[in-house]
Parts: structure tokens; sequence; C-alpha cells
């Protein structure tokens, strides 16, 4: 029985890896920048175009887990995803990438609320924060290999295809494809309610109810602690080029590199942290994190070197690797009998993604990057608050 839940489990980590494809929208959104000649203000928009769909669909792919089940949402999102992929193919342009990240986001919003969940039936309760870390880990290979192969689409024109940084898209593509198919022919056994007829009163109740849960005091707030999370992390994502840009001089294709390394420490935080979990307290390593996230910031907002810089984008990759994990497993264990729909509201804070990059878009535009930076360390501030309610 064990052996074949760790078959179950290679499906559901390729799964994650797909998840990690919303990542590209960082290193993307600067390409698109360069190629369509926008600001930092307007280019900030896929990125938050992106992470928009989170707080229209995440609650509701609760609620959709519950009638068709966890394997079937996320085999949904996959084909979503795939979609979103093929379509940047067909052109750059303003509105086909508009379209694109839309359709990426709306995607990734079923994965991220889905994913969790499914993960836990075949895991169980026990060392559920490190197997999520683990799923980070895998996502995150996806997220740090992205700049690479745009750098080598947009440095090495491939003649057969002529999609220069877009062939990351194609990559990726192919993957997604292939984990939607090894997904569908794996059997996983699930229980799915029920509903009774004339349920139309019975969803509103149900979305209302689901809403209902941030009352409770720990999952709302692990809710505004995702927020910060991936604020940060798609803030850190779009800004780490710029700031070398700026500071440093570096053209974009050499600057892209800010981005990997910040998934590249991301990926060796969750790797780490997977093992850290098993072994100290969550709380422990939560304020380790945040400590070094810190430490991050005041180096990106005072830093004029490439050293200086590029060891602020390690650190806050290190530190916000397991932000997430431990926030979400804090909220899904504080209510075992409504997983679905607490992944659901955990994954709507994934909604800051939206918030942060707009704010900070116009702040560079101002005062220069340094203004993006005070607006992710306002994030870092609201994580040392949260410590407290850290109990695992």
């Amino acid at each position: 029985m064990k052996q074949n839940k760790s078959i179950y489990l290679i499906p559901v980590m390729l799964s994650f890896f797909c998840m990690g494809f919303v990542d590209l929208v960082g290193i993307a959104s600067n390409y698109v920048k360069e190629d369509l000649g926008l600001n930092d203000a307007t280019a900030n928009i896929f990125p938050s175009l992106v992470f928009f769909w989170f707080l229209i669909f995440s609650v509701p792919t609760g609620m959709l887990m519950n009638k068709i089940g966890r394997k079937k949402t996320v085999l949904l999102s996959l084909i979503i995803t795939v979609v979103s992929l093929f379509i940047p193919l067909l052109g750059n342009s303003f509105v086909v990438m508009l379209v694109a990240f839309s359709l990426l986001g709306i995607g990734n919003a079923l994965m991220q609320t889905s994913i969790n969940p499914l993960a836990m039936l075949i895991i169980g309760d026990k060392n559920l924060a490190s197997t999520l870390t683990f799923g980070q880990f895998v996502k995150a290979i996806a997220s740090f290999l992205a700049p690479y192969l745009a750098m080598w689409g947009a440095t090495k024109v491939i003649p057969s295809f002529g999609y220069d940084w877009r062939v990351l898209f194609i990559v990726y593509l192919v993957v997604g494809i292939i984990s939607s198919l090894l997904l569908w022919v794996t059997p996983i056994k699930e229980e799915v309610r029920v509903e009774k007829e004339g349920a139309r009163e019975g969803l509103i109740a149900e979305y209302v109810g689901c809403l209902r849960l941030l009352g409770k005091p720990v999952v709302l707030l692990s809710f505004f602690a995702i927020m910060c999370h991936v604020g940060i992390d798609v803030g850190t994502n779009t800004t780490a080029p710029k700031l070398l840009i700026e500071r440093v001089g570096m053209s974009l294709n050499e600057a892209a590199f800010a981005t990997s390394l910040y998934f590249i420490f991301r990926t060796i935080g969750s790797l780490t942290g997977s093992f850290f979990l098993r072994v100290m307290k969550t709380r422990w390593f939560f304020i380790f994190s945040v400590v070094i996230m810190a430490a991050s910031m005041v180096l990106m907002f005072v830093g004029e070197s490439k050293a200086m810089l590029y060891t602020a984008i390690a650190l806050v990759g290190y530190g916000n690797s397991n932000i997430f994990s431990m926030a979400f497993s804090e909220a899904l264990l504080s209510v075992p009998d409504k997983q679905n729909e607490v992944s659901g509201l955990m994954i709507m804070g994934l909604f800051g993604g939206t918030i942060f990059p707009l704010i900070m878009g116009f702040c560079s535009d101002a005062v220069g990057q340094a203004g993006a930076v005070a607006i992710m360390a306002i994030g870092v501030i609201y994580l040392f608050t949260f410590i407290p309610r850290v109990k695992h």
C-alpha cells in the first residue's frame, strides 16, 4: 500500500512542476515590456492579471472539488494551463499576452487550490508541511528554469521555430501535456460529496459558509500571510532584474539571471525546508525564514554592487521558499473538517500577487526600484506579526 501511494505521488509532483509555470510571468513581463516599449506600471499589469484570477476562482474551486473530486479538478487546471501556453505561440501582441496570462492565472488558481488537498489525500495528515514543501521544491524547479529558457531563446534564435524568448512556452507546453496524460491514467480513490437537487440556494449558502471561515483568526491571518508571501515572490521575480539594470547597468538578458538566482535559492530552501520541518518546530523555522527576508530587504534597499544585490536576492529566495507551506498547513490543520474550503480561501490569498506588483510599479516609476522594495518590506513586517500564530 505504501508503495502504491508513492507511485500515485509521482503524477501529483509533476503537477506541482506545472504549477511552477505561473512564475514565468515575471521574466516574461520584462521581455514583453522590452518588445512593446512599456513602462513599469503597464508591464506589471501582466503579473497582476495572472494573480487577479485567484480572487475570483479560488473559493469556487474549493466548492468544485466537493462536486467532481480533487483529481478531476487538477486535470481541468492542467488543460486550461496547456491552452494558455499555446496562445503565445500565435503572437506576442499586448492583447494576445493578456489573454494568455489570464488563462494561465485561471488554470493556476484551480491547480493551487486542488493540488494540496490531492497530495494530502495520498500522504495523510502526517508530515503534511514537509510534503507540501517538497511539492514547492518541485514547483521551484520549473520557476528557475523559465528565465534560462527565455534567455536561451532570446540569444539563440531557433530557425525551425523562430519564437525567440517564447520558446519557453513550447517546452512547458509539452511538459503540461505529459503531466495531464499521466495524472489522467493514475487511479486515485476519493470520496465526492453527493449534492441534493435544487442546489442553487445550497451553493450560495456553501459559498457564504466558506467565506465565514475567515472569521477564524488563524485562517484570516494565514490568508494575509500568504498574500504577503506571494506579493514578495512576484515582486522579487519582476523587480530583481530591474534592480540590476538600474544600479549596475546590466542589459535585460544579463539581468534575467537574477530571477533564476531567486528561484535557485527558493528551490534550495524548499528542499532543505522539507528536512528541517521534519526535525524542528515549524515556528522556529518560520522565525529564521522571516529574519533572513528582512536582511534581504535592507540589502536590496541600499545595495549598489552586483555582489550585494545578488546576496539580497538569494536571501529572499531562501527565506520566502517555505512561508507558503507553513502558513497553508497552519490554516489547513486548524479546520480539519473543511479542508477543501480552507484550501480555496488560502489560494485566494495569492491575490497578493495582483496588489503588490501594481503598487510596486507605480512606486518604481515615481522614485526608482527602491520604492518597489519598500512595498515588499511591508509584507515582511506583517510576517513578523504572524509568528505568534505559528503553533505546530
